[in-house]
């Protein structure tokens, strides 16, 4: 697998990113162990982690980041990776707590530091924002931070156009490090914005996607398999009306993007979920998709999504721009 260089940063990452929100939870430390050992063989480098992942389960908190830690540890090869977690994310229980004060964001960091066992992190992110709370104060916050060697890099998880906008004209006018990257919910499926049951998840959008193409910033597509819609609709029968799919996928447009995708997977002798994430990695801007896999066959499946290399053409075929390319 391919690494390239993320935008703004003197970081090479793997094409394609590992997620772990199930790790040492819906999966137990065995199995994670074994899909994080699986993608590091095949060239991968970053495994994404959060503070709060699994904090909504009963039990033993941030699981995924010690599973993480854990392994590193195990393998030695903290080096050989592009080493990140998220934080400032409201604790679960106290969701109307926001996680930005600059004591919140020191305590997250320092828990996650110790959870990972590493005493720097290469890339760090702002799980959430307080629109309420002064952007330059956040920034001055992560500066302060990344000058204490807490972190190389930082950047922004489920943050609006317009503060991510605002975060970097402050940063540009006051001399100040700014986000270097952005995660978001992204993929070939469409989503209804009426039917999002969680507010607080950002989904890329027309006037988002502008902004990365006006302002060159990479983007960590999570969801990046609409949570695995295409292939839902491959093996059921009832389509749209099947109850794994979530409400806000339910659109007839994404059934006719699962039937372009469909016809474009057999012309190329690949299975649809690979076309819907090679859609993807043949973004114009910078896209890095995080795939979520509870399996070595979703992982190897995924990671071979890495091999496509879809045209313009095609992109604008699956979107339903054009017909179907010669």
């Amino acid at each position: 697998m391919e690494k390239k260089r993320i935008t703004g940063t003197s970081l090479d990452c793997s094409s394609i990113v590992l997620g772990s929100v199930n790790f040492g939870s819906k999966l137990s430390e065995e199995q994670s162990f074994r899909l994080m050992d699986a993608f590091v063989e095949a060239g991968g480098n970053m495994v994404d982690t959060a503070q709060v992942y699994a904090n909504w389960l009963p039990g033993e908190r941030s699981l995924s980041e010690k599973t993480v830690g854990r392994w590193m540890k195990a393998r030695g090869n903290r080096s050989q990776l592009i080493v990140t977690t998220k934080g400032a994310h409201p604790d679960p229980a106290s969701p109307q707590i926001r996680r930005l004060t600059s004591e919140l964001i020191a305590e997250d960091l320092e828990g996650s530091l110790k959870r990972l066992q590493v005493d720097e992190l290469d890339l760090y992110w702002l799980h959430r924002d307080d629109p309420y709370r002064p952007v330059g104060e956040i920034l001055h916050t992560m500066n302060e931070l990344a000058q204490a060697g807490k972190f190389r890099y930082f950047g922004c998880s489920n943050w609006r156009t317009y503060r991510i906008a605002e975060a970097r004209d402050y940063a540009r006018k006051h001399g100040l490090r700014g986000f270097v990257c952005s995660q978001v919910s992204w993929s070939l499926a469409k989503v209804d914005a009426s039917r999002i049951e969680d507010t607080t998840l950002m989904h890329m959008d027309e006037s988002m996607y502008r902004y990365h193409e006006n302002y060159p910033m990479a983007v960590f597509a999570y969801s990046s398999q609409a949570q695995g819609l295409f292939s839902k609709l491959g093996e059921s029968a009832a389509g749209m009306e099947d109850e794994r799919i979530p409400p806000m996928y339910r659109l007839e447009e994404n059934a006719r993007r699962y039937e372009r995708a469909k016809r474009l997977a057999e012309e190329l002798s690949r299975p649809v979920s690979q076309i819907a994430l090679a859609y993807m990695l043949a973004q114009p801007i910078q896209t890095f998709p995080i795939v979520g896999c509870r399996t070595d066959e979703q992982l190897s499946d995924s990671l071979q999504a890495a091999d496509i290399r879809l045209k313009p053409t095609q992109i604008a075929y699956l979107e339903g721009k054009q017909d179907m390319p010669e």
